[in-house]
């Protein structure tokens, strides 16, 4: 819309924080191994800190072990460091070039912490989405005080921008209804 806020700009900014909710998710354990569950994992490794993804493979040989080859022989021991720092709960065990890492289960205790993390990362998401809104109506104020719109057309497409927030929101709510889901099933 040349008058006003661009609708889109908004809209692809809300489900910008929508997919980063959802790759905050898919980092979270449940009860079966996934290779996102080392996707925060970061590894001091040639002067800098490396996404473990940037100096190791990762695969998932059995339902409850991964494996992690390090590429670089000499980066095994950071890549076990930077495992064990992750607050992920897993020991991972060095066998030559090779990481395996087995998941141990879930405890009631566990499942609920992680739920309280997921619960962190959709707030995160919600804020974003939030301060979306905010630039959103700011950019209508300014609009309708610098006379480009009137101020019919600033409360009709400030209704839009909430009713786009209100549903972004609740698309947040559902997927981590589902999450929450996930992780407390045994």
């Amino acid at each position: 819309m040349s008058e006003g806020i661009d609708i889109k700009e908004l809209k692809r900014r809300m489900d910008g924080a929508i997919s980063a909710f959802k790759g905050d998710i898919a980092s979270l354990r449940t009860g079966r191994a996934s290779a996102n569950i080392l996707d925060p994992v970061t590894v001091e490794a040639y002067g800098s800190r490396m996404p473990l993804n940037q100096v190791a493979n990762i695969t998932v040989p059995e339902p409850r072990m991964l494996s992690v080859s390090v590429w670089d022989k000499s980066m095994v021991s950071a890549v076990e460091r930077g495992i064990r720092e992750s607050n992920l709960g897993l020991n991972p065990i060095i066998d030559g070039q090779n990481l395996r890492i087995p998941l141990p289960e879930l405890n009631e205790e566990r499942r609920k912490s992680l739920v309280k993390v997921a619960h962190d990362y959709a707030e995160k998401s919600k804020v974003a989405i939030r301060h979306v809104r905010r630039d959103g109506m700011d950019g209508l104020k300014k609009a309708e005080k610098d006379g480009v719109i009137g101020q019919d057309e600033s409360r009709a497409q400030s209704e839009r921008v909430q009713k786009m927030t209100d549903e972004t929101i609740s698309e947040i709510d559902r997927l981590l209804g589902e999450k929450e889901k996930e992780i407390m099933q045994v």
